[in-house]
Formats: C-alpha cells, structure tokens, sequence
C-alpha cells in the first residue's frame, strides 16, 4: 500500500508540474520577440542580483570583517601565550612554605578584620571558630585572606541569623571548621 500511494503522489506531482511547463510555454509563445528579450534580459538582472546576495556579498562582507579583526585576534594570541608561558614558570616553581598555623596570628587577623570570635581553636592543621553577631561581609573577606595568605579551606560552615531573628541586618551567627593545605593557592 505505500509504494501505491508513493507511486500517486509522483504521479501527481509530474502532473502538477507538466500543467506548469505547458502554461509557461503558453505564455512564452504569446509574447513578442521584443518582450522575450526584455523578460531573458530581466531575468538575467534577477538571477545575478540573487547570486550576488546570496554567495558573493556575504563572503566579501565576512572577509573584509575578517581583515579587520585579524591585528586584534593576534594580539589576543601574543597576550595568550604570553600568560600560558608565565603560568608554566609558575607552575614550575616549587610552592612557598607555609607557616605552620599559630592561635595568636589568626586572633591578629581576625582583629584586623574587625571580627571577634567566641571560640578559637587550633589543633594541627585544623581550626575551629565560633562567631555570634558578626557581619556577614567581614566574615567572607576573612575567609578569602585566610585562604589566600594562610591557605585555609572551610571543611564545615554552619552561618545562621543570630538568634535565629530574621531582621538581623547583615549579621549572623557562625561555626567553622577549617584545614590547612599544604597545597598551592
């Protein structure tokens, strides 16, 4: 049954088409000589003007884009490699040491950050902080130094509102557990 059905709409559309061929040719025949030029002529301009829009005038667009953009792509290169060649010299180096964690030195940069812990306690490589009411802000600026200069990675973070209050303004409530990593930064 479908090779049937396949087979009429081929059918049908030879039809279709042979109806169009014999109306064109109907109206070439009814034309002059002069007209025939006129419409061969026209239809000349039309299918140029269509190449032309269509293939010729995108690629002249896109490569003169192209040219113009090219200095800056390069240099972007030049910056690139320049970059990736500082990276594998750094990375190269071997990592500075860090000093072992103290209970005094992370009490002067929490002080110099404004904050004040309830509780501070170092024990290896781990140390644990309790804050109550401390602005949020201050806490994250501390624990992206502490990060940066001490190499501290959070391992636990409980922050809550202080009292559990809603309409605590910026301040909250927070125990932390960090590690110290031998790693790089």
């Amino acid at each position: 049954m479908g090779t049937a059905c396949g087979r009429q709409i081929v059918s049908d559309v030879r039809n279709g088409l042979a109806g169009l061929r014999a109306s064109a040719a109907g109206f070439w025949s009814a034309r002059t000589e002069q007209e025939r030029r006129f419409l061969t002529a026209g239809s000349i301009v039309v299918g140029l003007a269509l190449v032309y829009a269509i293939l010729v005038d995108p690629a002249l667009t896109g490569r003169e884009r192209l040219r113009k953009e090219l200095p800056a792509l390069r240099q972007q290169t030049a910056e690139m490699q320049a970059l990736a060649a500082q990276a594998a010299q750094l990375g190269a180096q071997a990592p500075a040491q860090v000093q072992p964690l103290s209970r005094d030195r992370l009490n002067a940069t929490l002080a110099a950050r404004g904050l004040d812990p309830q509780n501070l306690a170092v024990t290896g490589d781990y140390v644990k902080v309790d804050f109550k009411g401390v602005q949020f802000a201050g806490l994250v600026t501390w624990l992206d130094a502490a990060r940066r200069e001490e190499r501290l990675a959070v391992q636990e973070a409980k922050i809550g509102t202080p009292g559990g209050k809603e309409d605590s303004a910026g301040l909250v409530d927070a125990t932390l557990t960090l590690r110290q990593e031998a790693g790089s930064r």
